[in-house]
């Protein structure tokens, strides 16, 4: 069993910044490539930005130069910093990891999401 807890949403002004965490906790052996997704209302839910276990990092062509992606792997938790944030980049955000359990095959998991909320 393996909980992904997120933290670090909320309401700011365009221009501002915000940074999101999200922590893996249960049985966990390896935590792979972990990402933030994000869904605004009447849209499909999106890749934001992702990293693997070894730092390598992708973004959407939206939030290069503005967000950054990382990661604490003793920690298995993922950060996404968020500046200059504009108003469509009002969505709810979901962390998401690819995680090896003892004896179990790596599985998809999810967090509750967070919500973002950039006003004009």
């Amino acid at each position: 069993q393996v909980q992904l807890v997120e933290s670090g949403g909320g309401l700011v002004q365009a221009g501002g910044s915000l940074r999101l965490s999200c922590a893996a906790s249960g049985s966990i052996f390896r935590s792979n490539t972990m990402g933030w997704y994000r869904q605004a209302p009447g849209k499909q839910r999106e890749l934001v930005a992702a990293i693997t276990s070894g730092g390598s990092t992708n973004y959407a062509d939206s939030v290069k130069g503005r967000f950054t992606i990382s990661r604490d792997n003793a920690k298995n938790t993922v950060y996404l910093q968020m500046n200059s944030l504009k108003p469509e980049d009002t969505a709810v955000y979901y962390c998401n990891a690819d995680i090896l359990s003892p004896y179990s095959d790596p599985y998809d998991y999810w967090g509750q999401g967070t919500q973002v909320t950039v006003s004009s």
